[in-house]
Formats: structure tokens, sequence, C-alpha cells
């Protein structure tokens, strides 16, 4: 797809979102959804491109707010909601629902505009379960638009969309299997090069464990490419990437250190916000102890950072000590000094912490399909006991 077309279309959708952050559901879909979908290639003013088709359900017949066919049978349906509402377990229960009663449907997108979840059928286990294959918000689109390769019109004619659907499922199926197994997978590797080269003078224990958790890394890393190959140094360029070119450093490291999630104490059903940023987006935190700019719309107790980009893990946690407005937040440096900056509206706020309990989680969690798009909401407890961000969110 071409990165221009894409980089246009994200920007346009992110001013219209930021001078209408309460924009209905109607001129949601006229002025986000729809060019969304003429990005992928649809043609919006054809017989491939169908709005409010009716499905037929055992109660009587429901309608999906666009459905995209290939010849007379829809393949794809999509189901949209207002920029200003967030997207709930709810909406994606009755995406699948839709996608049920028609059997040609493989492929459900739900979004507000903003966020996006696609959904498809998994042919291969769980006799064609609906499940969530990605999810990824105009942030993401600008630093990976390759995702936006598994809906094009193309793929899913073509069904590239389900050859790549298909490899995302079997490596999460493998980063399961690995974090699940680790100690056993470890004594094979150990035995297996022991077998080869005999004893050798370092911990290969160790070295064998080191040697599973990377390979966790990198399938985590390499399944959110849809490109069958990585581009070439020539293609890729020499140039740094932008927040690369003029990165900052925090001014003072207020992170007090480590700790493990089970050694977090409190109540359990306390309430944690779970905020996504970008790396560009930590000196912020660090030195100011605080996040921000920000709308939070109910009270909270404690506070988790997803970090996105290469690190994908909620791997920062503090103690909430109170929401107060930009100017009253004591921040070190002007607002528009952050890279990670974002514009000051009426309602955007700061979250300040309690001194001394920002850490740095010893054993972040892991992306596996659900990550928080926007504000998110957990508990205590499960924060303590997720294997993976799918367990919280």
């Amino acid at each position: 797809m071409d990165r221009d077309e894409i980089d246009e279309y994200v920007q346009r959708c992110q001013q219209l979102i930021e001078s209408s952050p309460q924009m209905d559901e109607e001129n949601t879909k006229v002025k986000l959804v729809q060019p969304f979908l003429e990005l992928l290639g649809w043609d919006l003013y054809s017989t491939e491109v169908a709005l409010e088709y009716t499905i037929p359900m055992a109660s009587g017949s429901t309608h999906v707010d666009y459905a995209l066919l290939v010849g007379d049978s829809p393949v794809v349906f999509v189901e949209a909601k207002p920029v200003r509402s967030t997207l709930t377990d709810d909406e994606v229960q009755q995406l699948r629902s839709y996608m049920r009663q028609e059997l040609d449907v493989d492929w459900g997108i739900l979004t507000n505009g903003k966020s996006f979840e696609v959904l498809t059928k998994n042919r291969q286990q769980n006799g064609g379960e609906e499940v969530s294959v990605v999810q990824f918000d105009l942030d993401d689109l600008a630093e990976n638009p390759d995702v936006l390769e598994l809906l094009t019109k193309e793929s899913i004619r073509s069904g590239k969309s389900d050859e790549v659907a298909e490899q995302v499922a079997q490596t999460n199926r493998a980063i399961r299997h690995l974090q699940s197994n680790e100690d056993s997978v470890t004594e094979s590797v150990t035995e297996a090069v022991e077998s080869e080269v005999g004893d050798l003078t370092i911990d290969l224990e160790e070295q064998s464990r080191e040697f599973v958790q990377s390979l966790v890394s990198v399938l985590r890393e390499q399944r959110h490419f849809v490109s069958e190959e990585p581009p070439s140094n020539s293609e890729q360029g020499e140039e740094k990437p932008d927040d690369a070119a003029d990165e900052i450093e925090p001014l003072e490291n207020q992170v007090v250190g480590k700790i493990a999630r089970k050694d977090i104490e409190g109540d359990p059903d306390a309430r944690v916000a779970v905020f996504p940023t970008k790396e560009s987006g930590l000196p912020f935190l660090k030195e100011n102890e605080a996040w921000g700019f920000v709308r939070v719309g109910s009270e909270f107790d404690y506070v988790a950072m997803y970090v996105t980009g290469d690190v994908r893990e909620v791997k920062y946690f503090a103690t909430v000590d109170d929401v107060v407005k930009p100017e009253e937040a004591d921040l070190m440096r002007n607002p528009l000094d952050y890279k990670d900056r974002a514009k000051i509206a009426d309602d955007k706020m700061v979250v300040t912490f309690e001194p001394g309990t920002l850490y740095e989680l010893e054993d972040p969690v892991p992306y596996e399909n659900k990550y928080p798009q926007g504000l998110r909401y957990t508990t205590l407890g499960k924060l303590r006991d997720a294997e993976t961000t799918d367990d919280m969110l």
C-alpha cells in the first residue's frame, strides 16, 4: 500500500478526532470509517459494499453497518461505533454473532474510527470460532502500515489474509507453549547441546533459558509483520527513524526500582488504569512521576503503562496520588518540549503518582492479542496473575 496515502489518512483522521472528540456514530461512519474502507481498496459506490446489510437471526433479523462482498457473497462485516465510545467486549461478541450467521464471512472489523479490532474464523481449531487476530489504532498505522495488508480487498480475495491469520495463530500457540513449558524446553535444549558437544565451562542451563526467552521475544515481534519478507536495507534506507532523530532523555529518572507483580500490595479488586505509550513518551513518565495528557472519566487507584513499538509489554506501575489540570502538575518541562506530546484540550488531565511508587515491572505482562488502544481498566488481582495482556484486558 502507498505509505504517503496511509500517512495522509492517519493525519486527517487524527485532526478530525482532535477537533470533534464527541463525534456521533453517523459522522464517524462518513468521516472516518468509509475513508478507511476506501483506503483498503473497497469501492463504496459499487455493489461490493453494502450498507446496513440484513442478517437473519433466530429471533428475526438485524443489520450490520457494512458488508464487503466478493461477487454476491459477503466476506467481511464492519461494525462502526462513535469516536466518543470505547470498544467493549460486548460489541466484540455482537460482531461474532453476526459473523456466525453467514458461512462466507470469515472476517469482521469493529472500529470507532480511532481503534480497530479484527476478527477471523479459526478454521483450523475450535470449529471455526471467531477469534481476535489483531488490534491496532491510528498511531500504530503510522508506525506499522503493513498491518493493513491483512484487510485489503486484494488480500481478502486472494486468500493471503487467511494465510497471515493462520501464521499469527500458529505463532501465538508457539509463544504460549514456550511460556507455559519454559523449564522443560530449557532442559531439552540443554540436553541437546550437551549430547552434541559435551560438558562446557559455562552455565549451559542459564544460556539455554535465555535462548528460550529470546525465542519468545522474536516470535512476538515477528507476528506483527504482515509482509512475507522484511524490507531490505536499501528499501529501509539509512536514515534514523523519527523517534531516534530527536529522542530526549529524562532530566531525572524517578523510577525507584523493579518490582515483581506478585509483590505489589493492595486490594485485588482495586482499579488499575492501563495507558498505552510509545517509548518516546517514557521521559515524561520517568521525570515527572506522572502521566498526561489524558481524558479520564472515573476514579482508579493505580496506573499501569503498556509500552508500544518494539516493547509491547505492560512494563511500569505506580500508585495514583491525584488527577489534576496540566497547569497544576508542576511538570519539569513545557509540554511542547516532549516528543510524545498531545495537544492540551480543556478536558485533558495529568495523573500524578504518589512519590516513590513508580516501578518497572520485574515480570512485565507481554502482548498476546489484546492491548490497550486507549485507556482501559483492569483490577490489581488480574494484573498480578496475568500471563499475557489477554488475561487482564
